[in-house]
């Protein structure tokens, strides 16, 4: 797909499976985060802990819920057909629609991972944020 132009890439990848988009953000995010947390962290257990915390379905529903309000149209819509998916590895110790929340989220990131990395930085950005402002 680097061959192509931004608008003809973008209409792509909305054309990807979304399942596929998530697992793309889920792994993007996680990097995202363990890059961040290797700079401050004093020990590995100490950076696993971190990085646990902030890469689980709670944390990112959380982190979508805080996001919304800054999304445009096009990620909107990737965010709404993805909390659409139905659950497939539903897990006891967490709400369904925590899940779809958090799966959203991972579609929203792997979406941008691949059309818009300014914004994608741009969000991440603001979820390191919203992680500090909520600590203290």
């Amino acid at each position: 797909m680097q061959d192509v132009d931004a608008e003809e890439r973008a209409r792509r990848v909305r054309n990807l499976p979304l399942k596929n988009l998530a697992h793309l953000g889920d792994a993007v995010f996680e990097l995202f985060e363990r890059e961040k947390e290797t700079v401050s962290a004093v020990s590995v257990e100490s950076l696993h802990k971190q990085v646990v915390s902030r890469v689980n379905s709670k944390e990112q529903a959380r982190l979508l819920l805080l996001l919304k309000p800054l999304l445009n149209e096009s990620e909107l819509d990737i965010v709404r057909r993805a909390r659409n998916l139905k659950a497939t590895n539903f897990r006891r110790n967490v709400e369904q629609s925590v899940l779809r929340q958090a799966t959203a989220f991972e579609a929203l990131i792997g979406y941008l991972y691949l059309t818009d990395e300014v914004r994608l930085q741009e969000l991440l950005g603001k979820t390191t944020n919203y992680q500090l402002n909520t600590a203290l």
